[in-house]
């Protein structure tokens, strides 16, 4: 079975290796702009910065961790193990990114690590990882619809069965949506499900969200229609979004996640004022023309 498509680093124009792409929708760019185009203009090609929260950090936390349990031969996945795994993925994690360390003061670093071990050790209560092996974590995905859509994200954790079948499996360290309230969480599942199906021809058995502090797992069984489908909502959401790049209108759509967004002060709805649009990133209104990041 082949990998998913990936991109290596390029170089920049003084040469230092970066990561390259061209503008794309993610899962959460997408989300931005269904929630709200002006959100999706701030973080997408303004590029304006975001303090990362706590319930951030332990998030990426406990995914670094959990990527390196199954790093592990299958017989030490154990809990004590996969908990004392932990604290050496905090401290690769501030050399690697040292402003993440800014969400976690030094009084409450102690309280932070107990609380990402604790979510750490939850995960074995929904499964058990000595049974199995992941063909892969954390992995980079890029993929173009047949129209040309750019589609890009980071898989949490690939699982192949030995007959074949893939699991793809994402870790939540939030609270479980609410009945009612799952339309996000499939629409992401949706998201990894095509871009499975473009990058190895085959759709996934199942997708399987882990939602670890609340012990619930949400699974879902994708169907190669529904999935041609939902690749046309995308193509339509991407053409809206460059022709938002192409005239610069970015229209605010308020609603209750205005309180959480990071961004109020220069929002219209809100008395404050967007800086000078700065253009749509890359030459042309296809988005096809450059290689460097707008939309991850």
């Amino acid at each position: 079975m082949s990998s998913p498509a990936t991109t290596p680093p390029a170089q920049s124009d003084e040469g230092v290796a970066r990561t390259r792409s061209r503008p794309a929708l993610s899962p959460s760019r997408a989300a931005d702009f269904r929630q709200c185009p002006l959100l999706y203009r701030f973080r997408a090609v303004d590029r304006l910065p975001e303090a990362k929260t706590t319930s951030q950090v332990r998030g990426t936390l406990v995914h670094a961790a959990l990527e390196d349990l199954f790093g592990l031969p299958a017989p030490e996945r154990v809990p004590a193990t996969a908990t004392a795994l932990v604290e050496p993925a905090w401290i690769r994690l501030i050399e690697e990114t040292p402003d993440v360390a800014d969400a976690v003061p030094d009084a409450d670093r102690d309280a932070f690590l107990d609380a990402a071990r604790r979510i750490v050790a939850d995960y074995f209560l929904l499964e058990d990882p000595t049974t199995f092996d992941a063909e892969a974590c954390e992995v980079r995905v890029e993929t173009e619809l047949s129209d040309g859509v750019p589609l890009r994200g980071f898989v949490d954790r690939i699982d192949v069965a030995p007959t074949g079948e893939i699991r793809v499996v994402d870790y939540k360290t939030g609270r479980a949506p609410r009945e009612g309230f799952e339309r996000a969480a499939l629409f992401q599942m949706k998201f990894y499900a095509l871009m499975l199906l473009h990058t190895r021809g085959v759709v996934p058995a199942q997708l399987r969200l882990m939602y670890l502090s609340d012990g619930e797992i949400i699974t879902y069984a994708p169907d190669r229609d529904e999935l041609h489908r939902f690749g046309g909502t995308l193509s339509a959401m991407w053409q809206a979004v460059l022709e938002a790049g192409r005239t610069g209108e970015f229209e605010p759509s308020p609603g209750p996640m205005c309180r959480f967004c990071d961004h109020k002060a220069m929002c219209p709805e809100f008395g404050g004022t967007p800086p000078p649009y700065p253009g749509w990133p890359w030459p042309g209104d296809d988005g096809q023309e450059s290689e460097d990041s707008a939309g991850e």
